[in-house]
């Protein structure tokens, strides 16, 4: 009798887990494409790994730290000024009326792909909507400095 209830209980686990007596369907392609996720920009990428944790998942910023990303001049104004930005750093000015004091360091240690990329993310994000940056004026950039 106690093997009977033992059975029972494991074949009711087993059932409530979906590992017994259930047969895997063969994957529909349609519906697989459907439900793909949708795989990150490299751009986003070098965002994520190098600007989110001061500039903010939103590209908000903090308030007298670390500029937003949205929607100013210097996002969506002169490339080569936002070029030298990344590749030089910055610190203490003012954005928009606002004074931003928190020391952005060079990131000159990004290729020229990473840069154009991270900066053609952010110039098509958050709102904003400018021209891409290509690698090919990161390296003029860099190479003037």
């Amino acid at each position: 009798m106690k093997f009977l209830k033992l059975a029972v209980t494991l074949l009711f686990c087993l059932s409530l887990s979906g590992t017994f007596a259930q047969t895997k369907k063969p994957a529909n392609k349609a519906s697989s494409k459907t439900s793909a996720v949708v795989a990150k920009s490299s751009g986003q990428v070098v965002y994520e790994q190098n600007c989110l944790t001061c500039h903010q998942t939103n590209g908000s910023g903090v308030p007298n730290l670390n500029p937003p990303l949205r929607a100013t001049d210097w996002i969506l104004g002169d490339k080569t000024r936002l070029i030298n930005v990344v590749l030089k750093g910055l610190q203490g000015k003012e954005i928009e009326g606002d004074m931003y004091d928190n020391a952005m360091p060079a990131h000159d240690f990004l290729t020229d792909e990473q840069i154009a990329d991270v900066l053609s993310y952010i110039r098509s994000s958050f709102g904003n909507k400018a021209s891409a940056i290509t690698a090919e004026e990161v390296k003029t950039t860099r190479s003037a400095n």
